[in-house]
């Protein structure tokens, strides 16, 4: 465990849901109070000087995502990113996955409705995610993009970026949900044309947190629809005249977004560089090795990917013969907080989890099958 991060929180050791909520650390805690403190004392220059958070937030973003400022925009989540993508495609067919977490479903559904990008549903094979093969499969002349998650929501399925921009070659653009993956596994954020992600989860910003990065082929393919008075040249002129898009990611800004939020994602994101995603991303691959261990003496049914490489974050499970709810009533009476669904359990810890979860969970078990 990543002794320094972890000092950082004050989490219940028995927290596992991190791929639902992050709680955050009391640096964003401290930032946010700052915020808020100064915003009650207003003077002339408060507005200005918060401000200054989203500069601060949108740069480490951008570093995290090998990007830069120009090329990055700060988000309230990551929805509002998918939906400035969809609906900036102005027509064409877009691949995207059946088995995705509805926020790359709906996009595409409403850009269809309006008679810009076809939504073509892509449906993997059980326990796994999107692969090239799957969508060299399904590639057609009229395919413009392709929408994926980083990381699948429910099993922890790692999407192999670089082997889909290969398979697309550099004419498609790729869209990629990173809500789950983003802070907690390092990936080649570089293939991708659009990357959206909320911080909230790995992150552990808080809500009303995230951001966008996006290449040079998707600034120069993307219609900017959804850009707001924020978003243009020379934003601070108000003449009345309708003013053009910013040259960069900045014209996916629709307004003035809270500078108390970018105060708390700036305080989350230093803190990820600080330790780095390799030390969290290694501490939380041992956490989901114990755990899986747990499972399988158990007798569970691990629903996640066997290969490590082929996972990230997330472990989902099933005990036979038991309804995923009575489960999960022995798990919260050790204190394990996670995500319950109707054929399976969710654990997602953090690099903060200490090792003594794994004992917990044990009992659980041990306790169903007494």
């Amino acid at each position: 465990m990543l002794t320094s991060y972890a000092d950082r929180f004050d989490t219940p050791a028995g927290y596992l849901d991190f791929a639902r909520f992050g709680p955050p650390s009391r640096d964003a805690v401290a930032a946010t109070t700052r915020a808020m403190e100064a915003a009650a004392h207003a003077g002339h220059s408060t507005v200005d000087d918060l401000m200054r958070a989203e500069v601060t937030a949108r740069e480490a973003a951008a570093r995290l995502a090998g990007s830069d400022a120009e090329h990055t925009v700060l988000l309230p989540n990551a929805s509002t990113g998918l939906f400035h993508a969809a609906l900036g495609v102005r027509e064409g067919v877009v691949l995207a996955p059946r088995s995705d977490f509805p926020a790359n479903h709906y996009p595409w559904r409403r850009a269809g409705e309006l008679g810009r990008a076809t939504p073509r549903w892509l449906d993997p094979g059980p326990g796994e995610g999107v692969t090239a093969d799957l969508v060299r499969a399904a590639l057609t002349d009229d395919v413009v993009a392709v929408s994926v998650s980083a990381v699948d929501f429910r099993t922890g399925f790692r999407t192999d970026l670089a082997a889909l921009r290969e398979a697309i070659g550099p004419g498609r653009l790729l869209v990629v949900d990173a809500i789950q993956a983003f802070g907690v596994a390092e990936m080649p954020w570089e293939a991708a044309d659009v990357v959206v992600a909320g911080g909230q989860k790995w992150l552990r910003a808080g809500w009303a947190t995230g951001f966008a990065t996006l290449s040079d082929r998707a600034l120069e393919t993307l219609e900017p629809v959804l850009t707001g008075w924020t978003g243009v040249r020379d934003a601070g002129v108000f003449d009345g005249a309708e003013h053009p898009p910013a040259a960069g990611a900045r014209r996916w800004s629709i307004t003035n977004l809270s500078p108390v939020a970018a105060a708390s994602f700036a305080a989350a994101l230093d803190l990820v560089e600080r330790h780095t995603v390799a030390a969290v991303e290694a501490a939380v691959a041992a956490r989901i090795a114990e755990l899986t261990e747990v499972v399988h003496r158990h007798r569970g049914r691990v629903l996640s990917p066997a290969d490590p490489a082929r996972r990230a974050g997330i472990l989902s499970f099933a005990v036979p013969g038991h309804d995923p709810s009575h489960v999960a009533k022995l798990l919260h009476a050790e204190g394990i907080a996670l995500t319950v669904r109707e054929d399976s359990l969710r654990l997602s810890p953090h690099a903060s989890t200490p090792p003594e979860v794994s004992e917990r969970l044990a009992a659980a078990l041990a306790a169903l099958r007494a």
